[in-house]
């Protein structure tokens, strides 16, 4: 299986791009999951510090995804991690 952690501008660019890339099918119901793709996490928005009553949160830059994968996928946009806040278990 290969791990993508992908950082988007925002939602509707990361859902054009995994349409075209083929992580998702549009069909009459929504979306699914192409051939070969095992999981899709949109985790959106990330808090770097949480917001409370007094305080609002401040959030890294971009939309966040994180796609499992049987095949090898061309991502312009993968990054890495050194703290996830996603992980899938077992990888």
């Amino acid at each position: 299986m290969k791990i993508y952690k992908l950082k988007y501008t925002d939602k509707e660019t990361a859902i054009a791009d995994l349409i075209k890339k083929g992580v998702y099918i549009e069909t009459n119901e929504g979306l699914e999951y192409g051939t070969g793709i095992h999981s899709v996490v949109e985790l959106g928005l990330i808090a770097l510090v949480e917001g409370d009553l007094d305080t609002a949160p401040v959030y890294a830059d971009g939309y966040h995804v994180d796609v499992m994968a049987r095949k090898e996928i061309e991502f312009e946009n993968e990054i890495q991690v050194n703290n996830p806040k996603h992980t899938f278990f077992g990888h």
